[in-house]
């Protein structure tokens, strides 16, 4: 894409137009065309209207990004880049920063902070090594997000920090992403039903805090996601992990490529055979594992209270018919080992909700092109296969 250079008009603008620094803003060029092609090797399209600032400092004016997946760019508007360097045919970026950002739509309104990068390199065409020609950074920062909805705050979310440790030495990536605090106010909720339950749980405002951390390895594409938790206060956490291999880099080229021609399609064409193309793509994938876990914080407790009343019973009485419920509804899987580690994990809970916890675990990892033709053939052995089980109260 041809970059125009935007100059502002001072009184000495006469200078600026001298040998040294026309040879500063052909660096800047260099700078932005080699962003720009390394994020579209990503799967994102990204776009400007001029480009201000010198060789170590400058502002991409007026800019726009389109993600694979998407039909239309996005406006995002300013984006400063500060502490520029070359770096073996790259560039190292101290700090990219984008301006604040507003957007209206369907009468709800998306406000962000300025959304902070550290430590970013975007490498030189061709590079090899780990991540090959993928953009990194080390960090990232967002001061603060605000969903709403009219003139009322649905949601809101303050401190959202991320931290990247890039591969190196044969050691894989980490990563890790924590949020301070979120607010939701489900008082916006319409559904009648659901507010009728938001009110008797005394939910109609609640917070909490998010918490990810993980490892990838792209050299065997193995991303195991350690930590994923959504704590909610007086309620409980509810965290997720899962272990895969075969994500590498060839894999999220692909998907992106997919996700491309998908983009491409006019509304409502037929998109059968990308889909079935990408499900040819995930078979490149294997399981490991993977975990769903619930800590209660009182939730369980005042949901029991809450059915007991609409059924004229006690919360201990619920729970009762429940633990009877569970064996002739796990017996459907005619898997008498879980039957039996179900019920008894339920009931464990039920009487004292501390913690329940579904995993699988399979012996060795397992291909998905396995897991997805044990689904249609023979779904009630996919609990052997991947080795679920089910445990409450443990640490």
């Amino acid at each position: 894409m041809t970059i125009q250079h935007s100059f502002r008009k001072l009184a000495f603008s006469t200078f600026l137009l001298t040998l040294p620094l026309n040879a500063a803003f052909a660096q800047d060029t260099a700078v932005a065309d080699r962003l720009k092609a390394t994020l579209a090797a990503q799967g994102v399209d990204i776009s400007w209207t001029g480009v201000t600032g010198d060789a170590t400092s400058m502002v991409l004016q007026g800019v726009s990004v389109k993600p694979a997946a998407e039909k239309e760019a996005l406006p995002i508007g300013d984006v400063k880049l500060e502490g520029v360097t070359e770096a073996n045919g790259g560039f190292d970026i101290a700090t990219v920063s984008t301006s604040a950002f507003q957007r209206t739509q369907d009468g709800i309104t998306l406000d962000l902070s300025p959304f902070v990068i550290r430590d970013m390199t975007v490498p030189a065409d061709g590079a090899t090594g780990p991540t090959g020609s993928m953009l990194m950074y080390k960090s990232a920062e967002l001061a603060n997000m605000t969903v709403k909805v009219a003139d009322k705050t649905a949601f809101s979310m303050d401190g959202l920090a991320i931290e990247i440790t890039p591969p190196a030495d044969g050691k894989a990536m980490e990563f890790t992403g924590t949020t301070e605090k979120f607010n939701a106010d489900l008082t916006l909720v319409e559904d009648p039903k659901s507010k009728e339950v938001i009110d008797a749980l005394g939910y109609q405002n609640i917070t909490g805090n998010i918490d990810v951390a993980g490892t990838w390895q792209p050299s065997d594409g193995k991303m195991e996601l350690s930590q994923y938790d959504i704590a909610v206060d007086n309620a409980g956490k509810f965290g997720m992990t899962f272990d895969l291999g075969g994500y590498t880099l060839d894999f999220v080229k692909s998907v992106q490529e997919m996700q491309k021609k998908m983009a491409a399609q006019p509304e409502g064409a037929d998109n059968s055979a990308q889909g079935m193309a990408m499900l040819g793509l995930m078979q490149q994938l294997s399981f490991n594992g993977a975990s769903i876990r619930f800590d209660d914080d009182s939730l369980t407790g005042k949901v029991l209270e809450y059915v007991g009343k609409q059924q004229g019973m006690s919360a201990k009485d619920i729970a009762n018919q429940a633990k009877a419920i569970v064996p002739f509804g796990m017996a459907q899987l005619n898997n008498p080992e879980l039957t039996a580690e179900v019920t008894a994990a339920v009931s464990k809970y039920l009487d004292d909700p501390k913690s329940l916890e579904i995993s699988a675990e399979p012996p060795a990892s397992v291909p998905f092109a396995l897991i997805m033709a044990g689904a249609m053939s023979n779904p009630l052995e996919l609990p052997k296969t991947l080795g679920v089980k089910v445990k409450a109260n443990e640490d």
